[in-house]
Parts: C-alpha cells; structure tokens; sequence
C-alpha cells in the first residue's frame, strides 16, 4: 500500500515539510483535513447528519462521526478533498455548493496518537434522501440524522439521550432505524469545534429564512 504523505505545519499554520500520515499522528504533527457537514431542514425542523464509522475500522469504530471527512494528501488542495464525499457517502456534491467555515484547529489524544488538525470546515445543504447514500462500507455503514436543537442538548445542556434516524446496510441490505444514542455514541470532537458548526448552521438556516 502506497505511504500517504500529509503537508505538515507550526503552531502558526506556516507550512514546515511533509511527513507520512503515520508520523503525523505518532509525533502529533499539525495536518490539513476537509471536514463536510451535510444538514437539511425538514417541516421547520434542521438536522445534522452523521456517519456511522464501520466497524471495521481501525480508529473509533461503531461511532458517529462528521458526514464526511479525511485527510488532504500533499499534493491535494482543499478542493479535492470533495472526493471524501463520494467515495464515503456515494453522493456527488458541486464544491460552488459548499459553505466554508474557515478552517479550525483542534486536537485529539489517545494511546500512540495524536491529531492535530486544521481542518477545512464546509456545510452542505442536503437534498438527498436517505435512500440515495450509498456508503463505502469498508469505510461508513450507516447513515443517521439528528435533528439540531437535540445534539446541542446533549452537548452543552445536560441531556443524556436524543433520537438519531437513518439506516445501517447489514449484509449489502439496508435496514432502516432509530436509535437512541449518547454522548459516547460520537466521535470525540472538541466542545469549541461543536460549538461553530451548530452556530455556523443555526446562523446559515436565517439567511435561508431571510
């Protein structure tokens, strides 16, 4: 399998080289990635979407995650992070549709890893059904959306459990669900990062009302 190489930055964003995505994470290297939120609003109801990571994976399998998202490579500009978005998901998005967010930086610490994102942020606004992902199952096996003002409970006000509605494919067939799900259902992401993408939407759904 081909080394991945990722552009690799100081604490001010100055790009110093390039180092393999293993390196990356084991020194904890500051790296470009593309974030992609896909969100709807639907009977005056906006919701978020998650992947369900595989289970499969080798990093935070079964979890909820952002709608798309990876790694820019080093010869990779921003744009070309859309093919997170059809090769994850099975959903082909024009980059003209896409709302940058900027890019934001945090960092997540496990056992031997360390990642230090920049990550380009951009919302999408969804008009795909449900029936019309096809995700890369080695990869994503599900699909769910949570509807807004819920996750923003369960991150910032105390609330234990929320609703999240989409599918799972179990044996090349999906299966359609509801699930009730947790703060340790999700991806670990910092509070700070939560925190511009539900305003960043909350702030795009007015202008959509204007």
């Amino acid at each position: 399998m081909e080394t991945e190489m990722l552009n690799i930055f100081d604490d001010n964003r100055n790009q110093i080289g390039v180092a393999s995505r293993e390196e990356v994470h084991l020194k904890g290297l500051w790296h470009e990635t593309f974030h992609c939120w896909f969100i709807d609003k639907q009977e005056e109801k906006e919701y978020i979407y998650f992947q369900y990571r595989s289970k499969d994976k080798k990093d935070y399998p079964g979890l909820l995650d952002i709608t798309a998202a990876g790694h820019l490579m080093s010869h990779e500009s921003v744009m070309d992070g859309l093919r997170e978005v059809e090769e994850e998901l099975g959903i082909q998005v024009d980059f003209a549709d896409l709302v940058p967010l900027g890019v934001i930086d945090y960092m997540a610490k496990k056992e031997n890893f360390i990642d230090k994102e920049l990550a380009n942020v951009f919302l999408y606004h969804n008009g795909h059904t449900l029936e019309e992902f096809k995700p890369q199952l080695e990869e994503v096996s599900g699909i769910y959306r949570i509807a807004l003002e819920d996750f923003h409970e369960l991150w910032f006000e105390g609330r234990e459990h929320i609703q999240a509605e989409g599918f799972q494919v179990e044996n090349d067939e999906k299966i359609t669900s509801a699930i009730t799900v947790c703060k340790d259902n999700f991806v670990p992401h910092e509070d700070y990062y939560y925190r511009r993408v539900l305003h960043s939407i909350r702030e795009m759904e007015r202008e959509y009302a204007d």
